[in-house]
């Protein structure tokens, strides 16, 4: 497994990537249909999303990260696994790398709306849970609100 810069060509499996994996949690068809926009990835801001993705030896997308903002706070925008690759590590290496990416520029500290079912992994990540945030796609829902510090 190997991670790399996303190209701006990828964006639509990578959007795809993300809508299978929120699924992987048991939404409903209307909960799903809510959130395509919040996790479509459109060429043009792959770059400047500063999306990451990681691969298996034969090239097959397992997972994507974003770090966005600029020093001394960014945002964890996106991190997806696919469901057929939970399990096998490619969450960890993403956050490490995206950890490790925001120190080396300057961040402070990282944040993000989490879903419910990830926030165990994050906190084994050593991240903590701050509170919570609207969700940006269904009215009325509020997400955990996570946030990693640097040093």
């Amino acid at each position: 497994m190997r991670l790399r810069p996303a190209r701006p060509d990828e964006a639509e499996r990578l959007s795809a990537l993300a809508l299978r994996s929120k699924a992987h949690w048991g939404y409903d068809e209307a909960f799903m249909a809510a959130c395509v926009d919040e996790l479509t990835l459109r060429p043009d801001e792959i770059t400047r999303r500063r999306t990451t993705v990681a691969e298996d030896a034969d090239g097959r997308l397992l997972g994507l990260a974003t770090l966005e903002g600029a020093p001394p706070v960014g945002e964890l925008g996106l991190m997806f696994v696919d469901p057929d690759a939970i399990g096998l590590g490619v969450g960890r290496l993403l956050f490490a790398h995206v950890r490790d990416t925001a120190r080396a520029a300057g961040f402070r500290k990282v944040s993000w709306a989490a879903d419910p079912n990830a926030v165990p992994f994050y906190e084994a990540m050593g991240a903590r849970h701050t509170g919570v945030i609207p969700s940006g796609s269904i009215p009325g829902r509020t997400l955990p609100l996570m946030e990693v510090a640097l040093k």
